[in-house]
């Protein structure tokens, strides 16, 4: 399977006074504020680079698992990823992936390492050059 996907920034002034939009092609982010405030400051309304590679990775995630889950023969009723992006002295230095799942039937040994799996093979985290730590329970 191939496909692409768009999305578009804008950008206006200087790094720190500047400001711009993002807008993704699905139009789901549609002239989505960012700016310097946004980001290293948690400023005013708006998102930043960090916070949506923390989407991008906690989504694929959930949904990479959710598949190795079916071919294990198990069907989740939730997995829930919150995503933590470190960005220190200019770079993305980790994500801390931390997975509470809802599995019928699973025992905790199975489940760690079918996670593990998901977290190696995701498309996002094939991607980032940086650690990526899983923290995972059962509820």
């Amino acid at each position: 399977m191939k496909f692409t996907r768009k999305a578009r920034a804008q950008w206006k002034g200087s790094g720190k006074e500047g400001s711009g939009t993002l807008t993704s092609g699905s139009k789901v982010l549609e002239n989505t504020p960012y700016s310097f405030h946004t980001r290293f400051e948690n400023g005013e309304k708006g998102t930043n680079p960090e916070e949506l590679i923390g989407a991008a990775h906690s989504g694929c995630f959930a949904m990479q698992l959710s598949f190795l889950l079916g071919e294990e023969g198990f069907t989740p009723n939730s997995l829930d990823v919150d995503a933590t992006v470190t960005f220190e002295d200019g770079s993305v230095t980790k994500v801390l992936l931390d997975l509470k799942g809802d599995v019928p039937e699973i025992d905790a040994s199975t489940f760690e390492k079918v996670a593990n799996n998901a977290k190696n093979i995701c498309p996002i985290s094939k991607l980032l050059d940086t650690e990526i730590e899983l923290k995972v329970s059962l509820v």
